[in-house]
C-alpha cells in the first residue's frame, strides 16, 4: 500500500516520530513502511528528499567536470600531462623523411617549419607530395600546359568585349590595365600570403602546398607553375572582383588582361629558374629572383618586375651596401 503525502523526519531516537498532516497514517500505512525506515528513522517528505538528492548529484557532477577540465584541458604548469608532454617532445625532435610523401609530415615541425622550409634543396627532381597517385598527379605539370590552357580563355574573354563595341586600340589599353592589376596582385599575394608565418600543423601543411614547397625545392621543374585546377578555382573570385571594379563591357577584356598577366608571370618564373638568359634584362631579373631564394628571402617579392618592391620598400640591398653597413 502506498503512503500518502506525509512527512518523514530523521531522529536519533530508536522510536519513529510521526508527524501527520492532511492525511494521517493509519495502522495499515504503518505496516506498509519498510523495516529499514521504521528502525532509527522517522517519516520524511519524499519530494523534499528527492530534491535534495538531485541537488547533491548536481554538485558532485559539477566538481567532477571542473576537476577534469582543470587537469586535462588546462593543466597547470607544474602538473605533468603525459599526452601533451609527449606531443611537444615529438614536435621538437621531428625529422622530415624525404623518402616519404612530405605534405602530411611538415605540419609536425611546428615552429621549426619556418627555418626548415627556407633551407633550399637544389635538385631538378622534386619529392613526392602524396601517397595517392591521383593527388600526386594534380601537383605536377609541365610549364607549357599553362599557356596551352589559359591563352584560349584570354582570347575568348577579350573577344566578348570586342563584340560589345570596343575598338582594337581600346581592347589593347584594357589588356594592359589587366596586366597592371595582375602585377600588383602578384606582389601582394607573394608578400602577404605566400610568405605568411605559420607554426600550427594545418598552417604549415597548407603553406607548404601553396608556396613552401617551392622555397624548399626551388628547382623542381614540375612544380614551378601553378596547377591549372587550383588556378581555375581562384579565377572565380578574381572574375567577380573585376566585375566589381569595371563596367559590364570592360570586365571581360580586363579579366583577360589579368589572366594574360598571370600566364606571363608563370612562364617567366619557370624561365628564371631553368632558362639561361643572354641579354642584360633577363639576366638581371634572374639574378634578382634567385637572390630572393638564396640570400634575402624576406625581400624581392616581384617576379616579372621589381617595380612594386621599389614602391613599397622591399627592394633588397646589394652586397656592397650590406658590407658597408656591417663595417660601420
Amino acid at each position: 500500500m502506498l503512503i500518502p503525502f506525509s512527512f518523514f523526519k530523521l531522529t536519533s531516537s530508536c522510536k519513529s516520530t510521526i508527524i501527520n498532516y492532511d492525511w494521517p497514517l493509519s495502522n495499515e500505512h504503518l505496516l506498509a513502511i519498510p523495516r529499514c525506515l521504521q528502525k532509527n528513522h522517522a517519516i520524511v517528505d519524499p519530494f523534499i528528499t528527492t530534491t535534495r538528492f538531485i541537488s547533491k548529484i548536481k554538485q558532485t557532477l559539477l566538481v567532477c567536470i571542473t576537476t577534469i577540465y582543470n587537469y586535462s584541458v588546462r593543466p597547470p604548469t607544474n602538473f605533468f600531462h603525459p599526452y601533451k608532454a609527449g606531443f611537444e617532445m615529438v614536435a621538437q625532435e621531428f625529422t622530415v623523411d624525404l623518402d616519404k610523401p612530405l605534405v602530411f609530415q611538415v605540419g609536425h615541425l611546428g615552429e621549426a617549419y619556418q627555418e626548415w622550409v627556407h633551407q633550399p634543396i637544389v635538385s631538378k627532381e622534386g619529392p613526392r607530395f602524396f601517397k595517392s597517385d591521383f593527388w600526386e598527379f594534380l601537383t605536377r605539370n609541365e610549364w607549357y600546359v599553362i599557356p596551352l590552357i589559359w591563352l584560349p580563355v584570354v582570347c575568348w574573354y577579350t573577344s566578348k568585349s570586342f563584340k560589345m563595341g570596343h575598338t582594337l586600340p581600346q581592347i589593347a589599353i584594357i589588356l594592359v590595365m589587366g596586366i597592371f592589376v595582375w602585377s600588383l596582385l602578384e606582389y601582394t599575394l607573394h608578400r602577404f600570403l605566400f610568405h605568411i608565418k605559420t607554426k600550427s600543423y594545418w598552417g604549415n601543411t597548407l603553406h607548404y602546398l601553396l608556396h613552401g614547397c617551392h622555397h624548399k625545392h626551388p628547382q623542381d621543374g614540375l612544380r614551378l607553375v601553378f596547377p591549372p585546377t587550383a588556378t581555375a578555382i581562384l579565377l572565380v573570385p578574381f572574375w567577380h572582383f573585376v566585375k566589381l571594379i569595371s563596367t559590364p563591357t570592360v570586365a571581360p577584356a580586363l579579366f583577360g588582361g589579368g589572366l594574360l598577366g598571370y600566364v606571363m608571370y608563370d612562364v617567366t618564373h619557370y624561365y628564371l629558374h631553368h632558362g639561361q638568359p643572354r641579354s642584360e634584362v633577363p639576366k638581371n631579373l634572374k639574378k634578382y629572383h634567385l637572390n630572393h631564394h638564396f640570400r634575402i628571402q624576406n625581400k624581392g617579392f616581384g617576379i616579372t618586375s621589381s617595380v612594386w618592391d621599389k614602391v613599397f620598400g622591399t627592394y633588397p640591398q646589394s652586397k656592397s651596401i650590406e658590407k658597408e653597413r656591417m663595417m660601420q
